[in-house]
């Protein structure tokens, strides 16, 4: 009898990007804040920590997506994806302010968040992505932007739902802009990416791509209130 050995297929490289958001998310789930969260019976103080940590590097998200996508475009390098960093940039324009607005009616100012210093976790993030986008390899930011956008879409509705539900924390219906929103808008963009993903053959960037995908998802759980 002759024996065939099936050889599997190898992994496609965007298939191992989606690996690093399904990680970050299973890593969540188990955090005892973020699960929390998830499950909408996390306290006033560790989602005001959440938002504050949030808006700490989200106002920066979009000079960084402009940043990556002008260097591109200097380096005379994948228009397309160029372009993508300039429309995302343009699309996370003013989002911080959600979070400003949410914090406000939690009882936060806007003085008091930014006296509020920024955590580990989140200087961490910040100092990769301008780094990569400014330094290193710019189309790096993307892997970046997957693995968030990936989270959003498969929690971020249901934690404004269940926070809403559970209304453990006063004022919270009118304190869930944010997630409401990011839930909402990035199923879309995932599936943009992905395909605008593919397009990129260059095994260097693709190793970039998916270095600041791991690296998202090892510093970002650090946002959360270390217990």
């Amino acid at each position: 009898m002759q024996m065939t050995l099936e050889c599997s297929k190898p992994m496609d490289w965007v298939d191992l990007l989606e690996q690093e958001a399904r990680a970050l998310v299973a890593t969540l789930d188990a955090h005892p804040d973020a699960s929390r969260l998830f499950a909408g019976t996390l306290d006033r103080e560790g989602y005001i920590h959440y938002l504050v940590q949030t808006y700490h590097y989200a106002r920066w998200s979009t000079p960084l997506l402009k940043s990556a996508g002008e260097r591109l475009n200097r380096l005379g390098r994948h228009p397309r994806l160029a372009e993508l960093l300039l429309q995302k940039a343009a699309e996370e324009r003013g989002h911080e302010r959600w979070l400003l607005a949410d914090l406000y009616n939690l009882g936060c100012s806007q003085e008091q968040v930014h006296a509020m210093e920024p955590c580990p976790g989140v200087e961490a993030y910040t100092g990769w992505n301008f780094f990569t986008s400014r330094a290193g390899i710019p189309t790096a930011v993307l892997g970046t932007s997957y693995v968030l956008e990936y989270l959003s879409l498969a929690r971020a509705t249901g934690a404004s739902e269940r926070l809403v539900q559970v209304a453990a924390i006063p004022n919270i219906s009118k304190a869930v802009t944010f997630l409401r929103a990011h839930g909402g808008l990035d199923g879309d963009h995932v599936e943009e990416l992905t395909t605008v993903l593919r397009t990129l053959t260059d095994v260097e960037e693709q190793s970039a791509v998916l270095l600041s995908a791991r690296t998202t998802r090892v510093v970002f759980p650090a946002i959360f209130r270390e217990l």
